[in-house]
C-alpha cells in the first residue's frame, strides 16, 4: 500500500487540513479512506482526500505513510495521478 499523507499545515475554515493520496491508483485511495478514516467519496477531490488535523493521527496509525508536501506532489506526479488544473486561455486585448 503506497497511502500518502503531507503534515495539516494548510489553513481553511478555522482548521488545518492534511492531504491524502495514492502513488499506486486512485481505487487504492478510496478503499483506504472509505475502511480506515469514513469519509465519503463525494469528498474526493480529483487526485486527493483533504483530511483535517484531528484525523492526521488516525490514517498514519492506520498505514498512510507520512511524507513532506514536495514528496507527496512528487510521488503523485511521477505515478501519473496528478490531476492538473485547467488553463484558462489568455485574455485577449481589445
Amino acid at each position: 500500500m503506497a497511502v500518502l499523507i503531507d503534515s495539516p499545515v494548510w489553513p481553511w475554515r478555522g482548521r488545518r487540513w492534511s492531504h491524502l493520496v495514492s502513488d499506486v491508483s486512485y481505487e487504492e485511495l478510496h478503499a483506504f479512506v472509505a475502511a480506515e478514516l469514513g469519509i465519503p467519496r463525494r469528498a474526493f477531490q480529483g487526485d486527493h482526500y483533504d483530511i483535517p488535523e484531528d484525523l492526521y493521527d488516525v490514517a498514519v496509525a492506520a498505514g498512510a505513510q507520512p511524507v513532506e508536501c514536495r514528496e507527496l506532489l512528487q510521488r503523485l506526479l511521477a505515478a501519473g495521478l496528478r490531476l492538473r488544473k485547467a488553463r484558462r486561455p489568455a485574455a485577449s486585448a481589445g
